[in-house]
Order: structure tokens, then C-alpha cells, then sequence
């Protein structure tokens, strides 16, 4: 899978959840479901990763090129209670 992000919002993400879009590339991914806002995000689609025993969703766009452009890490208690469970 190739993959790309923004390194400001990674920084950004390191400082505030302490995880990162490197980490993402080892995480042990569960499922690719669609943007539960697609109204709002319609060409997004949500990666559920398990990231440090914890469930993670990251939203992202594939874009013309092959890329997965990777917008953000967010934990989510829903999803963990169903991938965890």
C-alpha cells in the first residue's frame, strides 16, 4: 500500500494522541468501511486499525496516483467495543 500525509498533522498528532501515521503502517488493520459523513466526506473512507491493543479509525482518500493520503488517528470507543470485543 503505498501512503502519504501531511507531516504538520502528523507532528500534530504525535503532540496531542501520541501516535503516529508511521505507526500506522505496522498496525494490525481490521476493516475498511466507508465514511459514516459521506455527505461531507464523500471520496473518504475510514481504515479501523488496532494500534497498541486499542482500536484506531483513519480517514483517507485514494487518490488518482495509487496513493492513500492518510487525513488522521482517531481513537474510537464504538470501534473498539466491536473489534475488541
Amino acid at each position: 500500500m503505498l501512503v502519504r500525509w501531511n507531516s504538520a498533522k502528523n507532528l500534530e498528532i504525535q503532540q496531542r494522541r501520541d501516535v503516529s501515521f508511521e505507526e500506522v503502517l505496522d498496525a494490525e488493520i481490521l476493516d475498511v468501511i466507508p465514511h459514516f459523513n459521506p455527505e461531507k466526506y464523500p471520496n473518504q473512507k475510514l481504515l479501523i486499525i488496532r494500534l497498541r491493543g486499542y482500536v484506531y479509525y483513519v480517514p483517507f482518500v485514494e487518490e488518482d496516483d495509487g496513493y492513500f493520503f492518510l487525513k488522521n488517528i482517531i481513537p474510537s470507543r464504538k470501534f473498539n467495543a466491536i473489534y475488541n470485543s
